[in-house]
């Protein structure tokens, strides 16, 4: 068993902090250089590319049974999508607002845990949820008057990429995540593939595939797919070397420092109304990390005592 590192643990969330919005950054900026399907070909590419070696290495487990293999199918079409709309979402709108509107996960992940999992969520929590979900709406607001229904792209990318943790959630006992990650990379360039060199970019321009691209456009596809791949490998291990109670929380982080990057990339910051819709997503976000974590910590009831003693309050 890997001893706990705290220290470590909080150092590799915040590396992960750091690189996942690098990544989106440079989606962006590639966003009207290459189609959508040449830049998600190539990042998950570069995902299957730099894991199969160290599954290779370390001698991890990647095979899966039947039930798992299904899953991991649907998991994987769930990224697809998820970052697809992502990268859609950077076209037309700043950095830090797409990943603070994103930021709805939290949630709606609160919302399906309860009514599809019948998981119980006080009334504290629900209120969080509410007063979070009026966060995004201030987020959402200035940049719908913008540029119109692309707005709600992240709002998208939050439901999606919830279901994309249920399903992660199921499996997650009987897979290795190092290992299930390689396996996606190979379906998602499986997946998409024949599609975007089958199907004649004049007519699906979405799909086009530019081999002709310059070489500063294929080192920033490379470094997409690296970017991606690292952010994921550092929030495993942070969770390997630190309790989820110690680096969830850091989470948040990501939102400010996608305002920084924002800024210095593409000298785009936050309107005041969206600025303070952030602080509220933030601060709800982070109160429904630390209830949970408050609510794990407490101990079960004895069983003589538990028809009389009353749920704690959330």
């Amino acid at each position: 068993m890997t001893q706990d590192r705290p220290t470590l643990g909080i150092l590799l969330m915040l590396g992960f902090c750091v690189v996942a919005p690098m990544g989106d950054a440079l989606a962006k900026l590639l966003s009207d250089k290459v189609s959508l399907g040449q830049l998600l070909l190539v990042r998950f590419g570069v995902q299957a590319l730099v894991l199969i070696p160290i599954i290779a290495m370390t001698g991890r487990v990647w095979r899966m049974s039947g039930s798992v293999l299904s899953l991991t199918v649907l998991r994987t079409v769930l990224h697809i999508v998820g970052i697809g709309m992502m990268v859609s979402a950077l076209y037309y709108l700043p950095l830090a607002d797409a990943i603070a509107i994103a930021f709805v996960m939290p949630f709606i992940m609160l919302l399906l845990g309860h009514y599809v999992l019948g998981e119980e969520v006080g009334m504290r929590r629900m209120i969080a949820c509410a007063v979070g979900f009026v966060g995004t709406l201030l987020v959402v607001q200035p940049s719908f008057q913008q540029v119109g229904w692309p707005a709600l792209l992240p709002l998208g990318v939050a439901i999606n990429f919830s279901l994309f943790m249920l399903v992660t959630r199921k499996i997650a006992k009987e897979t290795d995540p190092i290992g299930l990650q390689a396996v996606s990379g190979v379906m998602a360039v499986a997946m998409m593939a024949p599609v975007i060199f089958l199907v004649p970019g004049v007519s699906a321009p979405i799909l086009a595939w530019d081999a002709g691209v310059g070489q500063v456009t294929w080192t920033l596809l490379l470094a997409i797919g690296l970017a991606g791949t690292l952010a994921h490998l550092l929030m495993t291990w942070s969770l390997r070397y630190a309790p989820s109670a110690t680096v969830a929380p850091m989470q948040y982080l990501e939102i400010p420092i996608a305002t920084i990057i924002g800024f210095i990339v593409f000298a785009d910051l936050p309107n005041t109304m969206a600025s303070v819709g952030i602080a509220i997503t933030i601060a709800s976000g982070l109160y429904i990390v630390l209830r949970e974590q408050a609510i794990s910590r407490q101990p079960a009831p004895e069983p003589s005592q538990a028809a009389r003693v009353p749920a704690p309050a959330e």
